[in-house]
């Protein structure tokens, strides 16, 4: 049976090297097609038509998906023949008249601000088992607005402590410059120079020079974008007790909704977070 993989290997070095695909997006990009690739069952591309691709895509809403995982295999789908296309491995592009799913619009879940100082000051009880670390780490989310993946892939020289911003490095490897509020670069501060903070393991920076991480376990490596959710699991559910399920993104959603209800730029908010498009904003 045939296995695709001279097909896969040169579209996952199409989208990093023409694309500039992140990490992230590349290994989502292989599992959805794999699943795909077991469908077709060694069926060759050429062979594929339209027909094809809208009885897999049934196959997959007969599964209750997501709309947005159904969207994102569309776009997965899109892309992949799109690139066949252009290499020549096929004389038609079968996805080109695939319709993707309407997006669900659902109000995303955020807190009052009441209920983001009742959880900091529950990490300020100390029951933690790094509460200065996880101060700073949950000041920063709320202050910053970062994805958490974006906050756990931070290195210390990231940080301008004088001009109160952090270099981010978002989806698609996009750089920008987000402001740091003085509260959130206090606790920052206050970690740094803690003990919770002693001997962290540092990063390898393109040129070889060792950087450290900005935020560490105990074991001085990086901390995972997992870790960082039991923290903020752990906090909130000793305030809200599971009245709402509260993540790092609900805190991203908690800081794009108070400023906005402060009277901020809807666009400005939009370059903050990071968004390609201001629909994703509103």
């Amino acid at each position: 049976m045939r296995n695709y993989e001279t097909e896969l290997l040169g579209f996952v070095e199409y989208l990093r090297a023409d694309k500039n695909a992140s990490v992230h997006t590349i290994r989502a990009y292989q599992q959805d097609l794999h699943g795909f690739f077991l469908f077709l069952n060694g069926k060759p591309f050429q062979d594929v038509n339209l027909a094809t691709l809208r009885v897999y895509l049934n196959n997959l809403f007969q599964r209750n998906l997501r709309r947005a995982t159904l969207i994102r295999k569309v776009a997965v789908l899109r892309t992949f023949f799109r690139f066949l296309s252009r290499q020549g491995t096929i004389s038609h592009n079968p996805a080109a008249g695939l319709r993707s799913p309407k997006r669900e619009r659902t109000l995303p879940v955020f807190l009052e601000v009441e209920e983001i100082l009742a959880i900091l000051d529950e990490v300020l009880k100390g029951r933690g088992a790094s509460p200065i670390r996880d101060r700073a780490i949950l000041e920063f989310l709320y202050s910053t607005g970062l994805r958490v993946a974006e906050l756990v892939s931070l290195n210390l020289p990231d940080v301008d402590f004088i001009a109160r911003a952090v270099r981010v490095r978002g989806k698609g490897r996009k750089e920008r410059l987000v402001p740091i509020g003085k509260t959130a670069l206090f606790a920052l501060n206050e970690y740094l120079s803690s003990k919770e903070r002693q001997g962290p393991a540092p990063a390898r920076s393109k040129q070889g020079a060792k950087v450290p991480y900005l935020f560490c376990n105990r074991l001085g490596g990086r901390l995972s974008s997992r870790s960082v959710e039991r923290i903020v699991e752990h906090y909130s559910r000793n305030v809200l007790h599971l009245a709402k399920k509260v993540t790092p993104h609900t805190l991203r959603h908690s800081f794009a909704t108070h400023l906005l209800e402060r009277g901020a730029d809807l666009r400005a908010i939009q370059e903050i977070l990071g968004h390609q498009n201001i629909t994703t904003t509103q």
